[in-house]
Order: structure tokens, then sequence, then C-alpha cells
């Protein structure tokens, strides 16, 4: 080791959120507390999956094929499994294996360890799904854009896929991967890999030949169109809405020109997205090759296409280069977060780029006022959590502050250097942060001491809260924003504000800046000349409604049900049913909406949202 590195460790110990501790030494493996799996003896290299998807039923059934890297010739092959009915267990050289199931962990599933002969390369798996397949999400006809089809998507962010395919379920085991899926007539079938169109035999073929994490094996299907944005960019959606789809992402290709002149060529080949039903828990997923994405974002005017940009910069933090353990899940979230910000300033500009940094730190500090402090931390210690759990904007946008302020200290023409060789060197690797630290002294920090010096990094990972020199965005535009607002509290009308030309941004910015407590005659003067209520764009509708549930509005409450009950994306529902539940009225009136709506919301959701509103404790 030498003696930067050396230094660095020294100088920086990686500590738990609570309390410090000396620095373990460097390993090739980082253990995956959220894994079953013991890859260090044998490891899954390659996943082969046959498929067929029943829709009746609600289950995909058939098998995985797993290619396998034995270090320990002795030691089974060891995976995680969710809800997977497992049938039988056979080896490419012949004959059936031993298998044994685990006890049921409620956040991890059960250990499938299979005994492997001498002889034995790979594995396969026969297997069905079942109905408590966190992971898929099986729709009607009636909850999609069409309604004359039903829908399935898959979302294996953190550790759902264990409840579709039998893997080592860790972002540290990358595989690579090819499937064949049969699908009924009349539905397309679309995965995370390089689509191979669908063979005589009526089973739709995929590949994908670079190693990603198991997180990133996603699949969808159901009456889908295409529509091409470029030789290598477009859109996949439901035909009502696929025209609409293509206008409103038309900019993807120069986004994925503007990433690649800052950071290195686009390493998946095609760029694709496929808009889901709205039961989508989240706004993006980074998918490779194919981008999953919420209906929410198609708001007619690209307001909101900030969200292209960030799933975008994925492709190369978080899918490239990723977090190994969930632990380090700001490796992916904070550099992507920053990448993002970077694209849209090339794209649409710095202001339009600055208003987003400004809002996206006042949403950072709102959070972190209500957040418990291990979940402040950066590289927090998740022991006897759900990865989950770690899951706010703190490893996004806390994780985005620290590489600003790196950029701040060295420069930014320095720091892009770094970061493009940090993608370069790790290229399909998953890494910790505790190597990014090598990597930053080493590369980075050693040749700007000044810097180092002003940089505190146990601050910014290991503490709590933001650290005083956390950068504090500004914009001219939002200041517009904020002296109409002081206009209308002095007592101007609102058909007297000048707010012509307001993009989504600002509105979002006006809606933030207003009074806590507001009568009910002011939020219907602001309703009757802006028509909040009725607003298309969902970002500023969801920012309305938590308003109108604080200060209780009634005449939002059946847009507020409706919008609750159409919309499945978490960052809106939770901060409606947050305020709703507040008062024991708003309560009992949350809990009857989530009654009607919560068949209609992914696991992911309603996991968050079942601790909020169902468990004994809520008020």
């Amino acid at each position: 080791m030498d003696r930067l590195v050396s230094a660095l460790l020294a100088l920086v110990p990686l500590i738990s959120c609570q309390a410090m501790h000396s620095q373990p030494q460097p390993t090739a493996f980082a253990r995956d507390i959220h894994s079953h799996g013991e890859p260090e003896k044998v490891r899954v290299r390659h996943v082969a999956l046959e498929l067929e998807l029943d829709f009746a039923a609600q289950l995909a059934r058939g098998s995985a094929r797993l290619d396998l890297e034995r270090s320990d010739r002795d030691a089974p092959l060891v995976l995680d499994v969710e809800s997977l009915e497992i049938r039988s267990v056979t080896s490419s050289v012949g004959g059936s294996r031993e298998f044994s199931l685990g006890e049921r962990d409620a956040a991890l599933g059960q250990k499938l360890s299979i005994r492997l002969l001498p002889a034995d390369t790979s594995v396969t798996v026969h297997y069905a799904t079942t109905r408590g397949a966190q992971a898929m999400q099986w729709l009607q006809p009636e909850q999609t854009a069409g309604g004359r089809h039903p829908f399935l998507f898959t979302q294996g962010q953190s550790i759902l896929t264990r409840s579709w395919i039998p893997l080592q379920d860790s972002p540290g085991v990358r595989v690579t991967y090819e499937a064949a899926i049969r699908a009924p007539e009349g539905l397309t079938v679309v995965m995370s890999a390089e689509q191979l169109g669908r063979g005589d035999d009526g089973r739709w073929r995929f590949r994908m030949q670079e190693p990603i994490p198991p997180y990133l094996i996603a699949l969808a299907c159901g009456a889908l169109e295409f529509r091409a944005i470029s030789q290598r960019a477009g859109v996949w959606a439901e035909p009502s809405i696929v025209a609409g789809a293509r206008a409103e992402l038309e900019d993807t290709e120069r986004m994925v020109q503007q990433a690649e002149s800052l950071f290195g060529p686009y390493r998946w080949g095609r760029y694709d997205l496929v808009i889901l039903p709205p039961s989508f828990p989240f706004g993006g997923m980074e998918n490779p090759r194919l981008t999953f994405a919420t209906p929410t974002i198609l708001a007619g005017d690209r307001s909101l296409v900030g969200l292209v940009a960030h799933e975008l910069a994925h492709s190369w933090s978080g899918n490239l280069v990723t977090n190994a353990t969930w632990r380090d899940f700001w490796l992916n979230e904070g550099f992507t977060v920053y990448f993002e910000q970077r694209i849209m300033e090339r794209v649409f500009g710095p202001e339009r780029s600055a208003m987003e940094k400004v809002l996206a730190r006042r949403d950072l500090e709102l959070e972190m006022a209500g957040l418990e402090p291990w979940q402040q931390v950066l590289h927090c210690d998740l022991a006897g959590h759900h990865p989950d759990d770690g899951f706010s904007s703190v490893p996004y946008e806390k994780g985005a502050l620290l590489l600003r302020r790196i950029e701040e200290l060295v420069g930014r023409a320095e720091f892009d250097r770094f970061l493009r060789g940090w993608f370069d060197g790790h290229a399909f690797e998953s890494v910790t942060t505790q190597e990014f630290l090598v990597s930053l002294e080493r590369e980075l920090l050693s040749r700007h001491p000044d810097a180092r010096a002003q940089l505190d990094l146990q601050a910014w990972l290991y503490a709590p809260g933001l650290p005083a020199d956390a950068p504090r965005p500004e914009s001219t535009l939002l200041a517009a924003v904020d002296r109409e607002v002081e206009r209308w509290t002095a007592g101007a009308r609102a058909e007297e504000l000048v707010t012509s030309g307001w993009v989504t941004q600002q509105w979002l910015r006006f809606l933030d800046a207003l009074p806590d407590e507001l009568r009910v005659t002011q939020l219907a003067e602001l309703d009757r000349v802006f028509g909040f209520t009725r607003s298309g764009n969902s970002e500023i509708l969801c920012a309305w409604l938590v308003i109108c549930a604080h200060n209780r509005y009634s005449a939002a409450d059946t847009a507020m049900a409706d919008f609750l009950m159409r919309v499945g994306r978490r960052k809106f529902l939770k901060p409606i049913y947050v305020e709703l539940a507040k008062t024991p009225e708003g309560l009992r009136r949350a809990r009857e909406i989530y009654a009607l709506a919560r068949p209609r919301y992914h696991a992911v959701a309603t996991r968050t949202l079942d601790e909020l509103l169902l468990a004994s404790n809520a008020k």
C-alpha cells in the first residue's frame, strides 16, 4: 500500500453512523448484509431465463440457468429467493441437485442452498413466482392508458429481484443475462437488454452482454408501440400516449450527446425509454438500455424531463460504476444528481439548472428535518435496516452537494478529469465508498493540498446534516418569484402578480414560499386565478394538494382523491398522505382513500404507506 493511500486511510477512518471505530483494511470482496449469497465461494456470472407470463394466474413459470465461478470447490451455491416456488434444480452435466430453503426473513427472504458436484459449472433452477412477488406488478386493463389490455412490469431495486429470479441479489454481484419470454398474443415484451425480437416459437428474446447488478434486470409487457427519437434512442408506450411521449422526450438524443462530451462514451448501445402505467412507484428507473419512466413526467412542455437526464446519467454512475452495497448508495445517486445537473446546464442553460439546484437543496433541508440522525449520513450504517430505509434525498442531494463542493475547490476542469478517470477506471465494476476515497486522494486531492485542507470528508460522509461549506445555489428567476409572493402576502391581488412565462420550477417555488397557514378565501383566490386544482402538471398539483391538506381546503378534496387513486409514484403519494395523517379527521380520510387505492400501488409504495397509515400507533 503506497504512502498516499495509507495517509488517506489514517485521515478518513470508516466509521459507523453513530460512533467511530478502527479502520478495516481494504478487501477484494465487500460483504453485503442484505444478501444471503456467498459469492466469495461460488459466484453467479450469467443468468439465462426461460419464462412464460401467465396473466390469468398473475405468475411467471419457467427456469433460470445460472453459470458459476467456483472459488471453493466444496461450497454450495447460495442464492436469494423471496416468495418463489422452487420445483427442482438440475445440472448442466446431468441429474438433479439437492437443495434446501432456509427460514424466511421478513426483509431478506429465504436462503436457497444448492449442493454442487465437482463437475458442475452451471445449474438450472426450475421455479414459479407467486402472488407474493413484490417485484412484479400485474395490472388489469382498466389500470392502463388504453384500458383494453393487461400490463406487467418489474421493479427490482433494491432487493426485490429475488422475488422473480433466484440469484445472488446483491449490487456487488454483477451478471450478464439472456432471456426467452413467452407472453399472450397481442402483448409486447421489452427488457433491460438488447431486444432480439420475437422468434417463430413465439418467444421474445433478449441479451445483455455487459455485466450488471441484479436489480437492473427488468421486464415490461403490455400493449406497447415504439417511436424513434434518433438512431439510438426512442420511446415505448401504449398507443394512446406514444406520440405525445415521443414529442415530450425529443431532447433525449441531445442529452446523450452532452453526457458523452462530459464523461465519455455511452457504452450500452441503445438508450430507449418505456412509459409505464401510473402505478409505477418511482419517477424513473435506470434499467440499462431501457429506462422505465412514470407518465407523470409528460407535462406537455418538457418541463419535467430533468428525470430523463437523471436516468441517463445513471448509464455512467450506477450502471457502469455501481455501489457495491446499499450502504454505498450515495455513490450511485449523488454522482447521478451531479451529472444530471451538468447535463441540464448544457441542454437547457445555467439558469434552468440553477433553479433546480435551489429547489433540490430546499427539499433536502425539509426532508432532513424529519429524518433520524443516522438517515442524514451519506455512508450510513444499514445494519438492522432494510436498504429502502436509507433511500431519501440524502444520498441524492447531499451526495451531489459534496461533489459540487469538490468541484468548487479544485476547479471544474480538474474535477471533470477525475470523474472521467473514475468512470473509465471502474467501468462495469461495483465499488465501495472506501475505494472512492482512495481514488479521490490518489488522483485528485494529492495534487491539490489546499483543497484537501478545506474539505472535511469526515463531516460530509459520517455526520448528520449538511456541513457549513455545503454549496448554496442562487437563482435570479426564483428570487423574482419570491418578490411576487411578498407582494401577494402584503395585499396584492393574485391577478396583479407578474407570472407570465413562468415554468414549472418557478411555480413550485411560488407554492413553497407561501405562508404555512392560509385562509380558505386566500386558497380559493389562488385557485381561481392560477387553476392549481385543475393542473395537469403532477409536480405542481402534488405541491398544491399538500397545501390544501394542511389548510383543509375542501374544494380540492375530489381532485386529491382522484390524484391518489390514479398516481402510484411514491414521491407524490407520501407527502399528501403524511399531511392528511396529521389530524384525526385527515387520517380517517387518508385511510378511506388508501383502502381503495392500495391495490393499485406497487409494493415499493405500500411498504412506505402501510407503516404510515396502517401501523397500530398511527394517530
